[in-house]
């Protein structure tokens, strides 16, 4: 057994802490606290333990980790939570609900280790508490969002996309962090088709046999048979049979400011939609504070709480924890079936997230 061996039955979760001047230690802190994940995974903590210890001070939880410095060895048996102290940034260097670059180092550093960590097999699922993209991009300047940064990280170029995650709802994209100027010319069969094998893949990764996939059109009342534009008739329409045909479960093109009706009421499982606020908004505004966003495309699954830093409550103790459980708990449900089928394959290569 190496140093990270675990029980079968609980996986192994790579947290890192995301920027300190926000509620980010406060979220990190009530969640490694929490009864509920204590027992129901291994957390290793990305961080420096200073802000960790401010943040639980905020949150009114105990400290309750297992310290080990950047370097050692991690415990083989992990009865408790394991905090790597990486010693990055003193509380002195954190100025409240503002984005600096020490702070973007801070998260930059944190989410790098907890990725390495997943990539070497040691980890089942990568969590962290929100970033600052402003803070991001000052530390590392080729940060566009999560996605580039992962990619660089691990070395890979292939198909990735964020997915928003609310309840059993999931909202998936083809086009993401471009202008929306850009949207059209950037949609074609060939990247609806990448969508939905991707969505299908992690919806699978995350229970749903089949999952059944609805998607939006573009134009407004999905073009009104071409009145409003073709690219419903000419690229999406087509997309969908082709989809069809090669055995996914997928319904559309329908209207965008409809779709997410009849998927809140559980006609479908998820929501392809062709840019980004075209879902987000319709997914924020069902649940803000419980929604979950998904990075998959990678050979991991990579969960985030689909809210922002909150800068304006930062120090008061009064953050909500709720979007973060939910992707602390999603990270753990699909690592722990990325667990089970490693063990099933005998450590062959896994299936992507």
């Amino acid at each position: 057994m190496n140093a990270f061996s675990v029980p079968a039955s609980r996986p192994t979760i790579a947290f890192a802490m995301g920027d300190p001047a926000g509620i980010s230690p406060e979220l990190a802190a009530k969640l490694v606290a929490s009864d509920e994940f204590r027992a129901a995974a291994q957390l290793v903590i990305f961080g420096d333990l200073r802000i960790f210890e401010g943040g639980a001070k905020v949150a009114g939880v105990p400290v309750d980790v297992e310290v080990v410095t950047d370097g050692a060895s991690i415990p083989e048996d992990m009865v408790r939570p394991v905090f790597v102290d990486l010693a990055n940034l003193g509380p002195d260097q954190v100025v409240p609900a503002t984005a600096t670059l020490e702070g973007g180092k801070f998260a930059t550093e944190n989410f790098r280790r907890a990725l390495l960590l997943a990539k070497s097999g040691a980890a089942d699922a990568v969590f962290f508490t929100p970033f600052n993209k402003k803070a991001m991009r000052l530390a590392y300047d080729r940060y566009d969002d999560e996605i580039r940064f992962v990619r660089d990280v691990l070395k890979t170029s292939g198909p990735a996309s964020e997915f928003n995650v609310l309840g059993g709802l999931w909202n998936a994209r083809v086009t993401s962090h471009i202008p929306l100027s850009q949207v059209a010319s950037a949609i074609s069969e060939e990247a609806i088709l990448r969508s939905l094998a991707l969505a299908d893949q992690a919806l699978r990764s995350a229970g749903f046999s089949p999952p059944r996939i609805a998607v939006a059109g573009l134009n407004p009342h999905a073009g009104d048979g071409g009145n409003f534009g073709r690219e419903e008739i000419d690229i999406i329409e087509p997309a969908v049979r082709r989809a069809a045909a090669q055995g996914l479960t997928v319904q559309g093109p329908f209207p965008s400011d409809t779709v997410f009706l009849r998927a809140k009421n559980g006609d479908f499982d998820a929501v392809l939609t062709m840019y980004h606020d075209q879902g987000q908004i319709a997914m924020k505004l069902m649940g803000f504070d419980r929604g979950v966003t998904l990075i998959g495309g990678f050979p991991f699954p990579i969960c985030t709480p689909a809210h922002g830093t909150a800068y304006d409550i930062a120090g008061r103790g009064i953050a909500n924890l709720g979007a973060s459980r939910e992707a602390l708990l999603l990270a753990i449900r699909m690592g722990a079936d990325l667990r089970a089928r490693r063990g099933a394959v005998g450590k062959a290569e896994p299936e992507l997230a």
